[in-house]
Order: C-alpha cells, then sequence, then structure tokens
C-alpha cells in the first residue's frame, strides 16, 4: 500500500508545475508551493531537501516526459525519415502542451538561474542528439539533402518548434494585432498546422514527398480586383501537464 508521503511528493510537483510558468524560479517560494498544494512547508524540506532541489526535480520530472515520447517516436526498424516526423510531431506536441512552462524555463536561463542553467546543460544534448542522429540517418538512407548537422538542426526546430513558443509570448502579452491572435490556435497550434510545418520544413531539406501538405483552414475568397488608382488597404489596427512523483527522501 502507498504512503501516504507518496501522495505529498506529487502534490507538490503538481503544485510547482501550475506556479512555475507564472512565477519563475525567483517567485516560487516554498510557503507558496506548499499552500497550492495543501500541505505544510516542512514537507517540501523533507521530501526534496529544499528549493533548489525541488527545482531540479520539477525540471526533470517535465523533462523525462518529454524525453520519453521522443524517444519512443523516434523508436523501431522503419525508415528514418518516418520517425524522425513521428519525433518532431511528438515534440512539438508536448512544447503545445506546456509552452508557457517552457517558455519561463528559457527566460530563467537568460537571467541566470543557476539551477535552470545546469538543467539545461545536462539535459539539452540528450534530445539534440536524438534528433541530429535522426537526420543524419534520414540523409544516409538518401530521403534528406546532405548538410552541415548543426545547421540542418536549427532550420528544422526554428520551423517546428519556434512558432509555438511564439504563440505563447504573443498570447501572454497581448501585443500581436486581433488578425494575429484570431487564428493563432487554427494556423499556429492545431495538429494540421504542426504537421504542415514540419512537410514544409523536410521539404525544404529535400525530403521527396513532404510538399506543401493540406492547406490550414479554408481558402480565403480572392479579392476584388481594385481600379489602378486605388488607395492601398490599411493595416488593421492592434486590438484594444500528472506527473509521477519523484523518489522520496529517507529520514
Amino acid at each position: 500500500m502507498a504512503r501516504p508521503s507518496q501522495d505529498q511528493d506529487s502534490a507538490l510537483l503538481q503544485a510547482g508545475l501550475a506556479l512555475y510558468p507564472q512565477l519563475g524560479c525567483a517567485g516560487l517560494s516554498v510557503r507558496r508551493v506548499a499552500e497550492h498544494a495543501g500541505v505544510r512547508p516542512a514537507m517540501l524540506h523533507y521530501h526534496f531537501g529544499g528549493k533548489p532541489e525541488f527545482l531540479r526535480a520539477l525540471l526533470q520530472q517535465l523533462y523525462e516526459v518529454m524525453f520519453s515520447r521522443l524517444s519512443a517516436s523516434g523508436a523501431g526498424d522503419g525508415p528514418a525519415l518516418v520517425r524522425l516526423r513521428a519525433a518532431l510531431f511528438s515534440l512539438a506536441g508536448f512544447l503545445r502542451e506546456h509552452r508557457a512552462a517552457v517558455a519561463r524555463l528559457l527566460l530563467d536561463a537568460g537571467q541566470g538561474e543557476v539551477v535552470v542553467q545546469d538543467f539545461l546543460r545536462a539535459n539539452a544534448p540528450r534530445h539534440l542528439a536524438l534528433l541530429m542522429q535522426l537526420l543524419s540517418e534520414a540523409a544516409a538512407e538518401g530521403d534528406l539533402n546532405e548538410a552541415p548537422p548543426l545547421q540542418r538542426f536549427v532550420f528544422v526546430m526554428s520551423s517546428v518548434a519556434a512558432p509555438l513558443l511564439i504563440a505563447q509570448g504573443v498570447a501572454r502579452l497581448n501585443v500581436a494585432p486581433e488578425l494575429v491572435t484570431a487564428h493563432l490556435d487554427e494556423q499556429v497550434l492545431s495538429d494540421a498546422a504542426i504537421r504542415q510545418r514540419i512537410d514544409w520544413a523536410l521539404a525544404a531539406l529535400g525530403a521527396r514527398g513532404a510538399g506543401p501538405g493540406t492547406p490550414i483552414g479554408p481558402r480565403p475568397a480572392a479579392p476584388a480586383e481594385l481600379p489602378a488608382a486605388a488607395p492601398s488597404v490599411p493595416t488593421p489596427s492592434s486590438p484594444s501537464v500528472t506527473l509521477a512523483p519523484s523518489s522520496r527522501r529517507s529520514r
């Protein structure tokens, strides 16, 4: 029978995941996490040792969810290009689901949070190596053009992953015109939009059969023909994750 302390572990991690995107490392205090989890602050120290250790456990748990999905999608004996597509879609799905936490992670890293920087140094090489290996295998099988490995990886990530993080920033800051925000879900965040960007990125690298893909959303009506002296059209104005509990500390 599971001990009650395991439920406290899970509750603390879930509370941390809920609060981290808004508060970041600096604002994620032991007291706030404990209050959100409905436990005493001492329980965080008991299970994790302190705030830095809790942050490491939280980030590692989240990363392992992503990496396990990525690894499963890229595994198998089929063509590397097929496995690469599946892995990219898996990664994009995770980023869409946890884009607020990932955006905060990158912000914290840029602001010099040591725990986050150490976490990225330890873990980023894992998924980078997996994806670069799939890209290299696809090229070796003749399904992609030869290219510098890192350049190829950066190009694919800028096409597949970056739009999801940009969408998060646009939504949070509320600075984009309605013309953009009205279509974020359909044309940036949807499964169809993600698959289309993967198709485009791989087509640019020479993948056979990776054309433009199915158009996202209805095809817009053709604009009416304007007379030669018609004024220019004005631009629109701007508008007003269940984690498994980590290992418990022994008394």
